[in-house]
C-alpha cells in the first residue's frame, strides 16, 4: 500500500465561503450597508468581502457561478465580534429579517442572535461568554 504525500506546505492565504444569490444587488446592498463588509474583491458577478483577516465572503450571480440559487439554505454564516450586545441593537434599529432574540449557550459559552439576509442565509452574530470559547 502506497502513502498519500503531504500536503503542499505554506498553508492558507484566504478563505472564501460563497453564497449564491438570484439579486446579487440587492445582496450587495445589504452586506455594505447592514453589516459593514468592506468590499476586497469585485470580480463583476462575484463579490468578495473581507469579514476578518483571512476570511471572506463572496456573493455570487447564480446566473455565472458553479452553484445556482436554492430556497433551503443548509449553511450559516457566524461572525463573533466583541460586543454582541451592541450588535444585536444595531440589528433590532436595521429592522434585519427573521431577527431571534438574544441568547446565551452555557455549553458552547457563547452569546448570540441570528437573524437573515435578502434572500434567507443565516447569520449569526457572537460573543464568548468566557475564555477559550
Amino acid at each position: 500500500m502506497s502513502k498519500i504525500p503531504a500536503p503542499p506546505k505554506g498553508g492558507a492565504e484566504l478563505a472564501i465561503t460563497f453564497f449564491y444569490y438570484r439579486d446579487l444587488a440587492r445582496a450587495v446592498t445589504f452586506y455594505e450597508d447592514v453589516l459593514g463588509l468592506d468590499l476586497a474583491i469585485d470580480q463583476g458577478w462575484s463579490k468578495i468581502y473581507r469579514i476578518a483577516a483571512g476570511a471572506h465572503l463572496g456573493l455570487v450571480d447564480e446566473a455565472r457561478g458553479m452553484n445556482k440559487w436554492r430556497a433551503e439554505k443548509p449553511v450559516q454564516l457566524c461572525i463573533r465580534v466583541p460586543d454582541v450586545t451592541a450588535w444585536y441593537a444595531y440589528a433590532q434599529a436595521s429592522g434585519v429579517p427573521a431577527l431571534s432574540d438574544l441568547f446565551e449557550n452555557d455549553q458552547l459559552g457563547i452569546r448570540a442572535f441570528v437573524f437573515e439576509d435578502p434572500e434567507g442565509y443565516q447569520i449569526e452574530i457572537q460573543s464568548a461568554t468566557h475564555p477559550g470559547a
